[in-house]
């Protein structure tokens, strides 16, 4: 004969491994204690609907006692009274509540977050990247699903990027764009890539800009008045030809007396890079005030990761270097655009000015391009340490020479557009 349960009493049942029990409750009809072989107890409520029988699994024990199965035994007797089927509502929740979870899976938003963990975390720029999907296209596809994006959308992104004025940019979004459709096409996310068929939205010139004389004055001048830590940064990107992240990431613990070695992980091309730091790119380090930190970090204001805040820092740069070429002067001086990058190109342009061969400009500047590509590049391994060394110190002196006012051993450096 059937008993009402109690909680002493379902703890007391035994699971049969031989088969699946369902125990009726004799102080609720209706309601089953199911019992798996494995020892799994559950409750459940069975019932009849318009003539048809059906069942409710109401939860599981011992999360769900007994005085709790009951009530929700009765909750739903109640809905059968009223002729609505509780487990037939239940089965339409969830199914809601799934297509809600893939609804939210799908979401422009999400996928990108998932692509930036997954793919573009292993690129050196992963948080350019980023940061470009955050500023162009988040706020605008955030919340769409991310299949429902057309062809249509990503044009009308690109031309609203071309048409403010940056078509580089625009560029730049689209190949990004692009690898994440790809990647989502690869996982099964999305079926086609609406990128396939858009074009780059402008062509690209080579850069050619380099810094005169005149300017790498200036520039020096106004680093000083910039003042940490971008003033010194500046000044050793020009210094050692080397690329914004590549200095802005330098930590103490890369540098080994006169060396510098930049590990694989933060190159561009992959492969260690060790840079002979000339003595005046030493005195420049050395006059950078530390903040202590486990990182090591040399270029921080936090002690933990790399300073950040350049585009602000280049536009003060900017400011000071036309008010310094102002000073004294009846015309007012004119300052062409110029980017970070362009430091690098003064510093290659500079040094085959003072007569360093294509070769050992390219081992400062860390290429595998021009006389170090290819079979050359593999079979040729020579560091050009020694090279590379009088190179850098000879620009060092030529910059010094420039901000000192000296005439002597200076290479003529005419302003690039």
């Amino acid at each position: 004969m059937a008993k009402a349960f109690t909680t002493k009493g379902v703890e007391a049942i035994k699971a049969d491994p031989a088969r699946r029990q369902e125990i009726p409750d004799a102080g609720l009809s209706g309601l089953y204690l199911i019992v798996q072989p494995s020892g799994v107890k559950s409750w459940a409520l069975r019932y009849r609907v318009g003539g048809k029988p059906s069942k409710l699994t109401l939860g599981r024990w011992p999360i769900m006692g007994v005085a709790d199965a009951r009530g929700a035994a009765a909750v739903a007797l109640e809905k059968v009274e009223r002729g609505d089927d509780p487990a037939a509502e239940k089965a339409t929740t969830k199914a809601a509540r799934i297509e809600a979870q893939l609804d939210e899976r799908d979401k422009f938003s999400n996928v990108v977050d998932l692509f930036l963990r997954r793919h573009a975390s292993r690129n050196r720029r992963h948080n350019d990247v980023a940061a470009m999907f955050r500023r162009e296209v988040i706020q605008q596809w955030g919340e769409r699903k991310i299949g429902d994006i057309a062809k249509r959308d990503v044009i009308d992104v690109l031309d609203a990027v071309v048409d403010r004025g940056s078509p580089v940019t625009a560029n730049r979004l689209r190949a990004h764009l692009n690898t994440l459709f790809n990647w989502a096409k690869g996982r099964d996310i999305v079926r086609a890539n609406p990128l396939d068929g858009i074009k780059p939205p402008s062509p690209e010139k080579a850069r050619t800009r380099v810094l005169s004389n005149d300017e790498i004055q200036w520039f020096w001048k106004a680093c000083d008045k910039l003042g940490q830590p971008f003033g010194p940064l500046f000044k050793l990107m020009l210094l050692t030809g080397q690329r914004r992240g590549e200095v802005g990431g330098m930590s103490d613990r890369e540098i080994t007396g006169d060396e510098w070695v930049i590990p694989a992980a933060r190159v561009k091309n992959g492969e260690e890079h060790t840079l002979p730091l000339s003595e005046a790119a030493r005195d420049v380090l050395a006059g950078v005030d530390r903040i202590s930190g486990k990182s090591g970090l040399i270029f921080t204001t936090t002690g933990a990761r790399p300073v950040s805040g350049f585009t602000r820092a280049k536009e003060r740069l900017d400011r000071l270097m036309i008010e310094i070429g102002n000073e004294g002067q009846r015309d007012e001086a004119e300052l062409p655009p110029f980017t970070l990058h362009d430091l690098r190109r003064t510093t290659a342009t500079g040094m085959a000015g003072l007569g360093f061969p294509p070769h050992v400009v390219e081992a400062v500047l860390n290429h595998r391009s021009g006389t170090r590509r290819g079979v050359a590049g593999v079979y040729n391994r020579f560091d050009y340490a020694d090279e590379k060394r009088a190179a850098l110190e000879a620009w060092a002196r030529s910059v010094l020479a420039l901000v000192n006012g000296k005439a002597d051993n200076v290479v003529r450096m005419e302003a690039g557009r």
